[in-house]
């Protein structure tokens, strides 16, 4: 190669032969057909060649590949030809007489021929284009800023460089394509509110051009991706653009789409419905594993059982032929399904081995945690996954990649901890955010518990490890001095170590930040509210006044997420009416925003705290919405799509028995059997203790039901009438009980309420016990959905005595006696 770059320079420099002109050379480099055609023009005048032939020549290289489909492009043959290398050495003595954009085109195609980063030519032409960098126009510089990207210098000093003439510049970016590259390239070295500038004009040009390529809303999802938010008015705006260009979507663009708003936890039934319809008519056309992977990846959690099980059957066949990360996708979508088919379970886990060794230690951690939760029984694999892990983390230095590490192991099955496991946890603690901390607690009290620590004074040095583990937590919380980070990192903190150890800690150092409390971060505050289940009256306050003084900033869906917490914990701020009118007028003006299954919720959270808005109440029940409904249901995710069926129910009841004005038909009768013959037995210890000591206040157990299922199917625990003369009045035909649920009894007025009229005085009772889940934390104060249930039942004509488990089980009622006191009192309204 020194050889060949001898002779190169020496004909540059002693070659006196005239050949073609200039233009006549250029015209015939652009007149190429094939790369060979480039090569022997190149070989036949290398004396001749200025900068600029050297330009359109490496660029017609690219051209001529970028004509050919992916898997027919021949980047290889080309660098490894001598006459690319005799360019490359052309181009790299000529580069400072290169044209501005000429450098930054010669830069992006050699890249695009996949020459490497660090390359000499590479390099030299990165070199001159920073120094030139002021005068390149705006689309030669978002075409360096990616040049930059694909190379990785994503903190380099010369990204910091474009991200400073992108700030001066921004105002007159007209060019969403040039903005989106932008974007993605300097996402890394980016303050805070030059990214919502950014954020902000990327809406701009969004709106204002009427046809937007789909690859540059696919930027914009990236760039958020990068900077890890979800920032719902763009998300929409791309979601829509995406909607526009469905003809145009292939697997792999669909398959793209589908992972981003999976990181960036934004979801779409009409997007899912498009993408659906388009791949269930590519599933026959799909022999290639990686465009299977993909169509398996999209399609696969959303399919029809027959379509489902068509991609079961041909995954199985295809699983030899899947590489490492592939089988990595397909067990991730299992999961995702549910789908514990034990066929491909086990074609998946023999395929494996071949792969273990390929894969990065993070690769590992989710491929174990697919496994357990599939429950895949293959114990070699389980072994062979074990070594590895334990290997990465002996030399594992990064405390994420620990914390991880040590999470999956605790969940292999009769894992034998090693006590050098111990001691890595324990280096690595200090260093730990709350996250990690939280993965590492969670192992440590699993392997305590299940006795799984087997050396002298383990479980001493398991207890004073997760004491030293709290005391990091603790000062990790107590340092918080930015409300917006502490959020961020408590994100996806939980569980019990968070509950019994932190939680408290928490609110508290959220409560010293109240001042810290912005339009911006107060639904992130909501939810962080909501996962604690606090009901924190100073929190709850500020978030109240910073929502009504800013309505207008907060996105609707935010708002949704500020509502949900009043709604659920019961809740009512100082300037109540306020408050809900203010969020109301903002979410009923923005009704758009909102796809059909969210309004479902939407309505049940302002039904719980005892609004109905009519626009919305009859926007939801009328034919054409619940028909749209119906079909947006089949591509949500279960849990999802139970919960909104549930929660019409519970809207739909609410809205008959509070607002009959209405005039909104009961229609979830069929439903509500449905979801109470498919649920188990609920007769326990405790009702079956309740019983027996109720049977013998009132007399008889023929004075008491068990179970009872009222009109609009509550159910209630306890039901007994009591008479004029609180003489308790025994049950006769008056329930039937329901088909297939024993123990659970139907008024034999549910269909036909006030046909068996109570005699004159007497009164219906409604008996509830509520455990702790019916209170926010460390409190007495009912949360919303009982109170609401306590309503509608008095509505229904019941007297409702709920008793709090904190009550019924205090040192006050010890005995079996002074139980049945309490309950007596209860009963008759003596207390």
């Amino acid at each position: 190669m020194l050889c060949l770059r001898q002779v190169c320079l020496f004909m540059l420099r002693h070659c006196q032969a005239r050949t073609l002109s200039s233009d006549k050379l250029l015209s015939q480099i652009n007149s190429c057909t094939n790369e060979d055609e480039v090569f022997s023009l190149v070989g036949r005048n290398k004396a001749r060649l200025s900068e600029k032939h050297v330009g359109i020549a490496l660029n017609m290289l690219w051209q001529l590949q970028k004509k050919r489909p992916l898997l027919l492009r021949t980047s290889d043959y080309i660098r490894n030809h001598s006459q690319f290398l005799t360019l490359c050495i052309l181009a790299e003595h000529k580069v400072e007489h290169m044209e501005d954009e000429a450098i930054v085109d010669t830069l992006y195609s050699i890249l695009r021929l996949n020459v490497e980063d660090h390359d000499s030519l590479a390099e030299v032409l990165v070199t001159e284009a920073w120094k030139r960098l002021e005068r390149l126009s705006l689309p030669a510089l978002s075409k360096f800023a990616l040049c930059l990207h694909k190379q990785r210098r994503h903190f380099s000093p010369v990204i910091g460089k474009v991200a400073r003439i992108v700030d001066m510049k921004l105002d007159s970016i007209q060019d969403i394509r040039i903005l989106s590259v932008l974007m993605i390239s300097i996402s890394d070295v980016i303050s805070q509110s030059f990214r919502d500038r950014l954020l902000h004009k990327a809406g701009q040009l969004l709106e204002e051009k009427n046809e937007v390529h789909f690859n540059y809303a696919r930027r914009i999802l990236r760039f958020l991706q990068n900077v890890k938010l979800r920032y719902h008015p763009l998300l929409e705006k791309c979601n829509k653009i995406f909607l526009k260009s469905a003809s145009r979507l292939d697997i792999h663009s669909i398959s793209l789409i589908f992972g981003l708003y999976e990181q960036l936890g934004f979801d779409n039934a009409e997007f899912r419905l498009v993408a659906k319809q388009l791949l269930s008519e590519t599933i026959d056309d799909c022999y290639n594993p990686e465009t299977f992977a993909k169509l398996f990846f999209t399609l696969g959690p959303m399919a029809g059982s027959k379509v489902r099980e068509r991609l079961l059957v041909t995954a199985a066949c295809m699983a030899e032929e899947f590489s490492g990360h592939q089988v990595l996708v397909i067990l991730k979508t299992m999961q995702k399904m549910k789908c514990r088919n034990s066929h491909l379970l086990q074609k998946m886990a023999s395929v494996l081995h071949k792969h273990l060794d390929s894969y990065h230690v993070l690769q590992l951690v989710k491929l174990t945690q697919y496994l357990v939760l599939l429950r895949c029984h293959n114990l070699e694999l389980f072994a062979k996954l074990k070594m590895l892990l334990v290997g990465f983390l002996k030399s594992s230095v990064i405390p994420a990649d620990t914390a991880a590490i040590i999470r999956v192991l605790a969940m292999l099955p009769s894992f034998q901890v090693e006590e050098i496991i111990m001691d890595k946890a324990a280096a690595v603690l200090p260093q730990c955010g709350l996250h990690h901390l939280n993965c590492i607690a969670t192992a440590l009290v699993k392997w305590n518990h299940y006795d799984q620590l087997h050396w002298p004074n383990s479980s001493e040095l398991c207890v004073k490890l997760l004491q030293k583990l709290n005391d990091c937590g603790f000062q990790r919380l107590q340092k918080a001095n930015n409300l917006n980070l502490l959020l961020e990192e408590l994100t996806h903190v939980n569980g019990e170590w968070f509950e019994e150890v932190l939680s408290e800690e928490t609110m508290a150092m959220c409560q010293r930040l109240t001042d810290q409390i912005t339009c911006a971060n107060v639904s992130q505050l909501s939810l962080l509210l909501m996962k604690t289940n606090h009901r924190c009256p100073s929190l709850l306050d500020r978030i109240a006044s910073v929502t009504v003084e800013n309505i207008d900033k907060i996105h609707p869906f935010e708002v949704y997420f500020i509502l949900f917490l009043f709604s659920a914990l019961n809740y009512d701020p100082p300037a109540n009416e306020e408050f809900f009118g203010s969020c109301i007028q903002h979410l009923t003006s923005n009704l758009s925003y909102f796809e059909t299954h969210q309004l479902v919720l939407l309505g049940h959270v302002l039904a719980v705290a005892g609004y109905f808005p009519p626009v919305l109440i009859m926007r939801i029940f009328n034919v054409s919405f619940l028909s749209k409904l119906d079909a947006q249901l089949e591509v949500l995710p279960d849990t999802l799509k139970q919960r909104v069926c549930s929660h019409l129910m519970k809207l739909n009841r609410a809205v008959c028995l509070e607002c009959p004005e209405l005039h909104i038909p009961w229609f979830h009768e069929h439903y509500c059997q449905q979801v109470f013959r498919n649920s188990s037995s609920r007769i326990n210890p405790l009702r079956q203790h309740v019983h027996r000591m109720l049977t013998e206040i009132l007399g008889g157990s023929r004075y008491i039901r068990l179970c009872v299922l009222t009109p609009y199917y509550y159910e209630i625990e306890f039901e007994c009438v009591l008479g004029e003369n609180k003489k308790p009045l025994s049950y006769k035909a008056e329930d039937i009980p329901v088909d297939g649920v024993e123990g659970i009894h139907l008024r034999q007025d549910i269909k036909d309420e006030g046909r068996k009229a109570l005699p004159p005085g007497a009164q219906r009772i409604a008996l509830e016990f509520l455990d702790s889940k019916a209170f926010s934390k460390d409190s007495r104060h009912l949360k919303g959905e009982p109170a609401v249930k306590k309503r509608h039942l008095e509505m229904l004509g019941y007297r409702v005595v709920q008793i709090p488990h904190f009550e019924w089980n205090s040192m006050v009622l010890s005995t079996e006696g002074e139980q049945l006191e309490y309950l007596r009192s209860h009963l008759y309204g003596i207390q």
